[in-house]
């Protein structure tokens, strides 16, 4: 009978709360939450007096017989090695993003995955964004005709005082493509059905020069296999006044219309995802949501068992591999 409990190991970003909240609503039972020693561990107090689940005092507890899914949001080059653990002792992991930081934790990663041992989920849920997932259905059924080009854009807010020192060191945290373009990575190859053929890219840096390897902004070029092109830009440049911290939006160029889909609503009025579209037929309106059917959580639970999924281990795989081949090309730029 499959185990429905689970652990943390390693809770260094709030993204690790909604994984817990799912896991729970599910009907799993949370044996608890590890902190690793000389980490912050205040996220794990606040999770486990907010969600009412222990904090556990030694690695072991996290690992126990009866728990078969561990998830983690440790320091970022810390998580492939958690995954070998998590391996070795047969139990499923879901990892933040990004799973890696370099090619050497990419070759790991490739070893977990491709040993199949155990499944490795990672919390790449803009597929399952309501907003997303409706593009996605024009895209297939062809609303926009052939789908031309991707421009995808990703700001956000850097809060830099909220911030622990690891997530500045790019060894230790993979540097703005690999920590926040890994998502839209992922997304080329699910909205076009298409792989990743080639990348240009570059990385500036014009803020921080305390921290010689933080880069705050980030421009990739990006080919696919079917000829669709794509461009994709994040920063952590969001103001501190927005009335949002990052007003992420997605816009697609096909033969016979484009659409503009709005990851945050809009600040005149809602605040849930807003997708236009204007064709050939029918100038711009607004298109109904598809909601998903299940979360990046439900997803991954059903894959435990064998069924259905949206995201794949291997799709865990290619993203992670794109985003750590594009840090490694993007040309440097600095300015003082």
């Amino acid at each position: 009978m499959e185990s429905r409990v689970f652990s943390v190991i390693g809770c260094q970003h709030g993204h690790i709360g909604s994984f817990i909240e799912n896991m729970l609503g599910m009907g799993y039972r949370c044996a608890g939450i590890f902190e690793e020693s000389g980490e912050d561990p205040q996220l794990a107090k606040t999770l486990s007096g907010r969600l009412d689940v222990p904090l556990l005092g030694a690695l072991e507890d996290a690992l126990a017989q009866d728990v078969s899914i561990v998830g983690c949001a440790a320091v970022n080059s810390r998580k492939i090695d958690i995954a070998e653990l998590c391996e070795a002792r047969g139990k499923h992991i879901m990892v933040d993003k990004p799973a890696v930081t370099d090619r050497a934790g990419l070759e790991r990663l490739r070893g977990i995955v491709g040993r199949g041992r155990i499944e490795v989920g990672m919390l790449l849920v803009q597929r399952f964004n309501a907003g997303v997932l409706t593009l996605k259905a024009l895209i297939d059924e062809g609303a926009l005709g052939r789908l031309v080009s991707l421009d995808m854009r990703k700001p956000h807010r850097l809060n830099a005082g909220d911030r622990p020192g690891w997530f500045f060191d790019h060894s230790r945290s993979g540097g703005i493509i690999q920590d926040l373009l890994v998502h839209d990575l992922d997304l080329l190859r699910w909205l076009t059905g298409s792989e990743i053929v080639d990348m240009q890219g570059y990385m500036a840096k014009t803020i921080l020069p305390g921290h010689p390897d933080f880069y705050d902004a980030a421009a990739l070029n990006v080919r696919l296999a079917d000829g669709t092109f794509a461009q994709l830009y994040a920063d952590w440049h969001t103001p501190a006044r927005c009335w949002t911290w990052g007003d992420g939006r997605i816009f697609a160029a096909g033969t016979a219309g484009s659409a503009e889909l709005r990851l945050q609503g809009d600040p005149g009025g809602d605040k849930e995802p807003m997708l236009l579209i204007s064709t050939d037929r029918e100038t711009d309106h607004l298109v109904p949501l598809r909601r998903s059917p299940v979360s990046a959580c439900a997803d991954f639970a059903n894959r435990l068992r064998g069924g259905a999924s949206v995201l794949s281990g291997e799709d865990v795989l290619l993203a992670s591999e794109a985003a750590v081949e594009a840090d490694e090309r993007a040309a440097r730029i600095e300015r003082a």
